[in-house]
């Protein structure tokens, strides 16, 4: 049995180093060499609960979320100039890059001390995840509330960010459970019921 942060990180390794298609993206974003980057949320999140549910095949990715933190260039401009970097590298994938240093702006919140500062105020728990290749082609992973929620497979509201009403959302506009019925959504208000 699974019981630390270092064995689920090993393990969400070995799924990765076996996952073709995600290395080539993990590649493909360390090649722009961008300040304390991660592919975050649903990159790793996915991965874990395909796993979890056996699936032979991964399920397709609306997008991958690149995040990164420079406050010396905030621009919109210098994000899709970026995605269209990787759309050329991995066309077949939808990239969305965010600088995190001006996303506190669109949430209303104090500044962002650095990337895993904004993943930490994502809204579902196992969705405030992110992994990168280091210069020396490992795998470095953020996960500020750790990887124990993924492979639960437990689905929390992030108590950083408590929005019961985008939670519930989020999960039905996405079928998760429909996708992954396995997951365990940890209900905080017992007026949601999810379908």
């Amino acid at each position: 049995m699974i019981n630390s942060e270092q064995e689920y990180q090993n393990k969400t390794q070995q799924l990765l180093l076996s996952d073709t298609l995600r290395m080539e993206c993990l590649r493909a974003v360390k090649s722009l060499n961008l300040p304390d980057c991660f592919l975050g949320a649903g990159f790793l999140r996915n991965a874990i609960w395909d796993c979890l549910h056996n699936k032979g095949e991964i399920t397709p990715l609306n997008d991958i979320d690149v995040v990164y933190f420079d406050t010396e260039d905030i621009s919109c401009k210098t994000e899709q100039e970026l995605a269209a970097k990787l759309k050329v590298l991995v066309p077949s994938m939808n990239w969305e890059v965010r600088n995190q240093a001006r996303m506190h702006v669109k949430h209303n919140d104090q500044p962002y001390r650095n990337t895993t500062d904004a993943i930490s105020r994502w809204v579902e728990i196992p969705t405030c995840v992110g992994v990168r290749l280091d210069e020396g082609e490992q795998l470095v992973f953020t996960a500020p509330f750790g990887l124990t929620h993924n492979w639960a497979p437990n689905v929390g509201i992030n108590p950083k960010r408590p929005m019961p009403d985008i939670f519930y959302r989020r999960i039905e506009e996405k079928s998760w459970l429909q996708v992954w019925p396995l997951l365990n959504i940890i209900s905080t208000d017992k007026a949601h019921k999810i379908e």
